[in-house]
């Protein structure tokens, strides 16, 4: 039994037992893949899948505790890894961020820029997705670290660091009835319109449905989309009114669109940085939060890792304060 078979096992196992996509993920080929998991299912005595034809159906009983253990020891062995690239002041290596796409496009590059300079030899991945995705690529350990967005309830991680707070925001054209009301909008106001907003809008649990059920309206859902550019694109076309995080508000809007405020209509949003408990991270990824945090360096950051503490920086900023980091960056 080696390290390799059980990376292939788990891979395939999250990858849907889907050996095509498994083999890309591990950069091996279909055949080494199926290989190796016939050696290790032939060293263990007992099949860890259910076969039809040349597809995978389902997992043993036997392999889903074979699971269990796996997944704990891989995560051992990639720590000893990265404690040996520490103490090795090793400046090669990868980051792997599972985040939003609002997040990736609007909020991190300059995070991203600056670590580059400090790392040239650390190869960063994003992976977009929405808020379920990013949490379930940290669950299965395909990331380092997630950052994602909630309003309320804190998204479930073993470490939650809250980054910044921030708004909503309305976006209409330029010549849009709601920007003569002369008076703040509400939200029977919006309740008369289409609304083009992010995909997770259309959730029962939004904060968005939330807030209108708390009124006794009903919003109109026109179309959803991950990223604000899309949005301001549909809004330009006449789909409806769009609603955007307030961060994106400099990189979409324009002469043809005004943004009226409306952080008195729906709940602030708090941007999450989730870690596991169980991982090591290597030094470029420490020093990555401590520029995420204010007041923070990589000594605390380690120190609230190893404690499973949610507190490192004693104030969380809103996305406009002067003292926020990801905004400092971007001037």
């Amino acid at each position: 039994m080696t390290l390799v078979q059980l990376r292939y096992f788990i891979t395939i196992v999250d990858s849907g037992l889907n050996i095509t996509v498994a083999a890309k993920k591990v950069h091996a080929t279909q055949s080494s893949l199926s290989k190796q998991i016939k050696q290790l299912e032939d060293e263990l005595g007992f099949l860890l899948f259910t076969r039809r034809a040349r597809s995978l159906t389902a997992l043993t009983p036997a392999a889903t505790r074979v699971l269990e253990h796996a997944r704990p020891l891989l995560a051992h062995a990639g720590n000893i890894r990265a404690l040996s690239q520490n103490l090795r002041r090793e400046t090669e290596g990868e980051l792997h961020i599972a985040t939003t796409h609002t997040q990736a496009r609007h909020v991190l590059p300059s995070m991203l820029a600056r670590l580059k300079r400090s790392y040239p030899k650390v190869a960063m991945h994003l992976a977009p997705g929405g808020d379920g995705e990013s949490l379930a690529r940290l669950a299965r350990g395909e990331a380092d670290l997630a950052i994602v967005s909630s309003s309320g309830v804190p998204p479930q991680a073993d470490i939650r660091l809250p980054l910044f707070h921030w708004e909503r925001v309305v976006l209409v054209p330029a010549r849009h009835r709601l920007t003569r009301l002369g008076r703040p909008l509400q939200l029977e106001d919006l309740s008369h319109y289409p609304l083009v907003s992010y995909e997770s809008s259309r959730e029962r649990t939004s904060s968005l449905q939330r807030a209108f059920d708390a009124a006794g309206l009903t919003p109109q859902i026109a179309m959803t989309a991950r990223d604000a550019d899309l949005i301001a694109t549909y809004v330009r076309n006449g789909l409806g009114i769009g609603v955007v995080a307030e961060m994106a508000v400099d990189a979409v809007g324009g002469d043809d669109l005004v943004v009226l405020p409306s952080e008195h209509l729906l709940p602030t949003c708090t941007t999450w940085l989730l870690l596991r408990r169980d991982r090591l991270l290597r030094d470029h990824t420490v020093d990555l939060i401590a520029q995420m945090l204010p007041g923070a360096d990589a000594r605390s950051v380690r120190r609230a890792i190893e404690a499973a503490s949610d507190e490192v920086a004693p104030v969380v900023p809103h996305w406009r304060d002067p003292d926020n980091p990801f905004v400092r960056r971007n001037r």
